[in-house]
């Protein structure tokens, strides 16, 4: 088994799609454009210090109402141009006309970036209120696949919930909603956070009940702060296991303990994942490397011991 990216010549723009149907399970990472110098002192030091892993691509998420499309543009393309990686950017229709979706468009494709991850977005005030389209703009993130899909040659990603998504009735209507936009042309998925394996497997029966063979591929969430993962999980609508709030509450002034705990839960999700036919892993980083470092050397170790015993196989980085 292996985990990485496949290799790519100067000037190609690998599909992410591609890359997720391929042999071997892909590695990837998620970062946010930061608001300030410390910010990006942060964020560039974790993409430098994760660079070396040769993930099979990365992705820069796209702030609330848009209030980070500059940012996550600049960002991404700076990933492109000035690193090894493979970027995806993130978009969102939120506060956005259909002239301005166009444009962010052609922004991206100036920048070389063919990957996009299609979003229809949280309302920019409060995440949990109403949502409330632009005049011009649209409703539903099917809508968004369909208008990149339809402006060239680009691969797009759509959003999954394991749990359903926290504005969805039930798990049966959120997986209509899903098949739409896989339907419309969106070529992977990526699920939001989540704690139980199971939910994963769920969602991918019954996508596949459905027709739908689109790639979905688990978001993991190393926990380094009690309290973050805490209102993260509330804003999501995800279920922050019980038994491990109270393992992480006990020892949540001690951040070594905490990023321990954190590390080892992500290791075992991850793990299982992967043995039930996961085609990949994305990490949510919180533009911090250390906990995904240590998961994937962990996921590294465990995979090289398994088939060593066995007279076989490896894990790499590149894959």
């Amino acid at each position: 088994m292996a985990i990485g990216a496949a290799s790519r010549l100067p000037g190609q723009s690998p599909s992410i799609g591609d890359l997720v149907r391929s042999d071997g399970p892909t590695f990837s990472f998620e970062f946010f454009p930061p608001k300030t110098a410390d910010g990006e002192l942060l964020l560039w030091q974790a993409i430098r210090e994760l660079e070396p892993l040769q993930p099979s691509f990365v992705s820069v998420t796209y702030g609330a109402g848009g209030s980070t499309r500059d940012k996550t543009v600049e960002v991404t393309e700076r990933i492109a141009t000035e690193t090894t990686l493979l970027p995806m950017g993130h978009f969102t229709a939120v506060n956005h006309s259909v002239a301005e979706l166009r444009h962010m468009i052609g922004r991206y494709a100036g920048a070389g970036v063919r990957n996009i991850l299609a979003l229809r977005g949280d309302p920019p005030d409060d995440p949990l209120g109403e949502w409330q389209p632009h005049p011009d703009g649209y409703s539903y993130a099917y809508q968004l696949v369909k208008l990149i899909k339809e402006s060239g040659d680009f691969c797009v990603g759509v959003a999954a919930f394991p749990e359903k998504h926290s504005r969805s009735p039930d798990l049966e209507t959120d997986v209509r909603h899903f098949v739409a936009k896989c339907r419309a042309g969106a070529d992977f998925a990526i699920t939001q956070f989540f704690f139980h394996w199971q939910d994963w497997a769920r969602l991918r029966d019954a996508a596949a009940a459905h027709g739908c063979d689109v790639p979905v591929v688990p978001g993991v969430m190393p926990v380094t702060n009690v309290r973050q993962i805490q209102r993260f999980a509330q804003l999501s609508g995800t279920e922050f296991p019980r038994d491990l709030a109270e393992r992480l509450l006990a020892v949540a002034d001690d951040v070594e303990a905490v990023r321990a705990i954190g590390v080892e839960v992500a290791t075992e999700l991850s793990a299982k994942l992967l043995a039930e036919g996961a085609p990949g892993i994305h990490f949510y980083t919180l533009n911090r490397s250390t906990a995904t470092r240590e998961v994937w050397q962990n996921l590294k170790v465990s995979a090289e011991a398994g088939p060593a015993a066995r007279g076989g196989g490896r894990l790499t980085a590149a894959g």
